[in-house]
């Protein structure tokens, strides 16, 4: 298992397949590398090169007590591209991950990333405040912190089923449910609060409206995690030249539900 170091010291692993052209894949909130098992092969076998980091705190990865703020992850970002020294890369980036390639971008420049794909991002900013009225209350959001407190795998499984928008006709067994919850719960503790009050503190707007790359937004019309209205929609506005896809039957899991049709979407944005 190859590993980096960041700036703060802090060891982080990563996956490295291939020898094409790169995609780096930054993976959702409390998930890691595994959660992409449905792309990369994919992409494999198409000549591509993979490279799958966990970030702090998840996965594999060290799990320090600081570093969980948008700044410094998309520093750890950085530090894999330079470490690897890899160019004209594409950035596919779910949920939270979405954060945080939109902050590597504005933060550290795009010469070394050609293209960035959103798909279901915690974009562009979550929470509730006199300028961003279409947000979501903190009290919402700390009622959710509390809950982890008291069972954190009950509040993943209460919720698992809306996850994958199973309602509409998806069809996920409950042994891929059950693998999902297990990937979720194995992210630090600590990590998984860090992580999602930074993602729901920061505002994002002003990373989105200097992307000049092309850039894709792929959003599920049921996504209970990242609702679309909040999320999808806003952030097609403010990056007005993006390519917009909106599958109607996906939650927040399309990684795994619509992969197929996913899987293709991207091909075409990456090959076009």
């Amino acid at each position: 298992m190859p590993y980096f170091e960041t700036t703060d010291g802090t060891r982080l692993a990563y996956e490295d397949y291939g020898t094409g052209a790169p995609i780096v894949f930054l993976s959702s909130w409390v998930l890691n590398a595994d959660m992409w098992e449905y792309q990369v092969p994919y992409f494999l076998d198409r000549g591509y090169r993979c490279v799958l980091p966990d970030r702090r705190g998840h996965g594999r990865s060290d799990r320090p007590a600081t570093g969980y703020d948008a700044d410094t992850r998309a520093d750890d970002v950085a530090a894999l591209l330079a470490h690897l020294d890899l160019r004209e890369v594409t950035l596919i980036a779910h949920s939270a991950g979405g954060g945080e390639a939109a902050r590597y971008l504005s933060r550290h420049g795009e010469d070394r990333v050609a293209r960035v794909a959103f798909l279901a991002a915690t974009l562009p900013f979550l929470k509730l405040t006199e300028d961003n009225p279409a947000g979501i209350p903190a009290e919402l959001s700390e009622a959710s912190v509390a809950q982890w407190r008291r069972d954190r795998p009950k509040w993943f499984a209460d919720r698992a089923q809306g996850y994958f928008a199973t309602h509409l006709g998806n069809d996920v067994s409950p042994a891929l449910v059950d693998n999902e919850i297990r990937r979720c719960l194995s992210a630090s503790p600590y990590a998984t609060t860090a992580v999602w009050r930074s993602t729901f503190e920061t505002d994002f707007r002003p990373d989105l409206t200097g992307i000049t790359i092309p850039t894709l937004i792929v959003h599920g019309a049921a996504d209970q995690s990242a609702v679309i209205t909040v999320t999808g929609h806003r952030t097609a506005k403010l990056i007005p030249h993006a390519t917009y896809l909106e599958y109607p039957t996906a939650g927040h899991g399309l990684y795994v539900t619509h992969a197929e049709q996913l899987d293709a979407d991207l091909l075409a944005f990456i090959a076009g």
